[in-house]
């Protein structure tokens, strides 16, 4: 292809990295790399690495930067040919536009999600709430296949959120140094204060708080693993990504309606199924609207 530009994000910073130079390097690219301005570090230890192994000179390039000075510079020059992003859908429209605007080079995007977590009647209910807890509350809530949209079939409904709820609070939240933590903080400020911005959405919009729904502690960008049951399709916490430890739960009876939910955002990244059956697991992968789907 020729130069490939690469701008990665804050929530993993060194496996971002690792996922778009591999590829690239394999094929014979060269390598403009931007950083997350929250996450710049791992990659400047990493380019002494690359010094250290004899790269040649210009085949991989760091800058750190701002996405609106240093990523625009990336998507809209006109000697880059191609252009990775994984981040939010709004910057990645822009980055299409810039693209285009340019010299029409390639685009990669990993976007944002809003992913479903289907659970049937016949799921192992313990395993599901395994997956279900990690599935939302890993790194924080902070990961674009986060599935922060339960749906639970209704007969299980009831003995599935209390046994999640318990999970859930039994999440040690804390110093991510700590071995016995589970859930460290939010990246910064301005995301800490988003996703309370989010939570105080839904609390007004009329979802029941279950659990959590407020910070940990009085210091630092913690907040509790939160849970909002009787939500609606139309509310801000169903709809818009919150990239935080906060998700939604709500019954279902048939598995078209399972479907119909699952597919009600305009987001397509992830899915999980949780069915011991296999048709219904396969019929329904087939008719979600997403990516990448999981079936346990």
């Amino acid at each position: 292809i020729g130069v490939c530009g690469q701008i990665i994000p804050w929530n993993f910073p060194l496996l971002m990295l690792s996922w778009k130079i591999g590829p690239a390097l394999a094929t014979g690219n060269t390598i403009v790399m931007k950083t997350a301005e929250q996450t710049p570090l791992s990659a400047l230890v990493f380019a002494q690495f690359v010094k250290e192994a004899g790269f040649p000179a210009g085949v991989f390039n760091l800058i750190s930067g701002f996405g609106k000075t240093a990523g625009a510079a990336i998507s809209s020059h006109m000697d880059i040919d191609k252009v990775a992003f994984t981040g939010s859908t709004l910057v990645g429209r822009t980055i299409l536009k810039a693209a285009a605007s340019s010299n029409l080079k390639k685009v990669t995007l990993e976007l944002g999600g809003k992913s479903p977590n289907i659970v049937f009647n016949d799921a192992d209910i313990e395993a599901a709430i395994s997956w279900v807890n990690f599935g939302i509350y890993f790194n924080h809530g902070q990961c674009c296949c986060a599935g922060s949209r339960i749906f639970v079939q209704e007969g299980i409904y009831d003995k599935f959120l209390e046994a999640f709820k318990k999970r859930a609070a039994a999440n040690a939240v804390g110093d991510p140094f700590d071995p016995k933590t589970f859930q460290g903080p939010q990246v910064s400020q301005l995301q800490y204060d988003r996703i309370m911005s989010y939570i105080q959405s839904g609390k007004e919009e009329g979802a029941t708080v279950e659990i959590g729904g407020e910070r940990h502690g009085d210091k630092g960008y913690f907040i509790k693993p939160t849970i909002f049951s009787n939500v609606r399709s139309d509310m801000k916490i169903m709809q818009e990504e919150i990239f935080g430890p906060v998700c939604s739960i709500s019954k279902f009876s048939t598995e078209e309606e399972a479907i119909k939910l699952g597919n009600e955002t305009t987001y397509g990244l992830a899915a999980a199924i949780h069915t011991k059956d296999l048709n219904t697991s396969i019929r329904v992968s087939n008719a979600l609207k997403a990516g990448t789907v999981w079936v346990r």
